[in-house]
């Protein structure tokens, strides 16, 4: 269990709250978290790539010169794969490279990592009523009033989709918006600064406790 500030919008301390999710052990946190990263990595792979073996490429279906005495090396077909316009040796072919993982151990991974980055998480109350209408400025302000530098990668947490917020922050570089139930392992560990609501940090704990 670890406890957290909690800011307003004018970036004052206003009260704490608790985080605490259950963990994976010490021994084998880094395995699982790595697991989850490696697993969403490559399920966002297309897998699309392919290449012509010498008997897809077209044309070469005449010997270019004969076997004997012309005192050229052998050659049976002018797409060979030694010769340009040849085909591809083991080159790639469209293949799947989605990985499994239990539901369990996904939650499990998510729920570490996080508790993991505690240090650079920025809980604060809920600012989505601050926004009556898209105002990147005043998203802009509230982050610097909470001590987070948008120099860096940012992660904002909600505990649900609100249009205005998005189309406030949609247009920032290193800010990415998420709701606290689409949450994803490689934006919790690449983020330099976590930025959470009261209620996301209750939805969390609410939804990925098996």
């Amino acid at each position: 269990m670890v406890t957290c500030v909690v800011k307003n919008w004018q970036g004052e301390a206003v009260g704490e709250t608790t985080l605490a999710l259950p963990v994976a052990n010490e021994k084998t946190a880094a395995h699982i978290v790595h697991r989850a990263l490696v697993r969403q990595l490559a399920n966002a792979r297309q897998g699309t790539a392919s290449t012509k073996t010498r008997a897809e490429v077209r044309g070469g279906g005449r010997k270019p010169w004969r076997q004997k005495g012309t005192g050229r090396a052998r050659a049976g077909s002018i797409r060979s794969p030694l010769w340009r316009g040849g085909g591809v040796i083991f080159g790639p072919k469209p293949r799947d490279y989605s990985q499994k993982m239990n539901r369990k151990e996904r939650r499990l991974a998510l729920r570490t990592a996080l508790q993991s980055r505690v240090e650079d998480l920025v809980v604060v109350q809920d600012f989505t009523a601050e926004f009556s209408r898209p105002k990147t400025k005043d998203l802009v302000t509230a982050l610097s009033r909470w001590d987070v530098d948008l120099g860096k990668r940012v992660v904002l947490l909600t505990d649900e989709f609100n249009e205005n917020l998005y189309l406030s922050g949609r247009n920032i570089a290193n800010l990415t918006m998420m709701g606290a139930t689409n949450l994803n392992i490689h934006d919790l560990l690449a983020a330099d600064k976590i930025v959470a609501t009261e209620a996301a940090i209750a939805k969390i704990t609410e939804v990925y406790i098996d």
